[in-house]
């Protein structure tokens, strides 16, 4: 525990990914891919630099969901942040939504 990195002091093991995504802030889409995640967080690279805002929406094309997600932190192109909801884009979503699910609906998902 002392003297080991970030990494070793999570309370979940992270497993891989690299799933194809959109971040949703500020009434911008940031295009990204997820590269790892928890059932409590994720962690996103992002496809340019740029500053977000304390809570966002990320877009997971693939699995069709919407994750509220409060970000932690930000480095250069990466980000990390702590999953607070999910929704299924898939039928009928909270009005708090349709942007996400316009946005999946754009990026081929089905």
């Amino acid at each position: 525990m002392f003297g080991g990195s970030k990494e070793d002091r999570r309370g979940e093991a992270r497993k891989p990914a690299n799933r194809r995504a959109l971040v949703l802030a500020s009434a911008s889409e940031i295009v990204c891919r997820i590269t790892d995640e928890s059932r409590s967080g994720l962690r996103l690279r992002l496809d340019r630099r740029t500053e977000l805002p304390k809570r966002v929406v990320v877009v997971d094309i693939q699995d069709a969901l919407a994750l509220e997600v409060e970000v932690r932190w930000v480095k250069g192109q990466e980000a990390g942040g702590r999953s607070v909801g999910q929704t299924n884009l898939r039928g009928l979503v909270p009005q708090r939504l349709a942007a996400a699910r316009e946005a999946w609906a754009r990026a081929g998902g089905r």
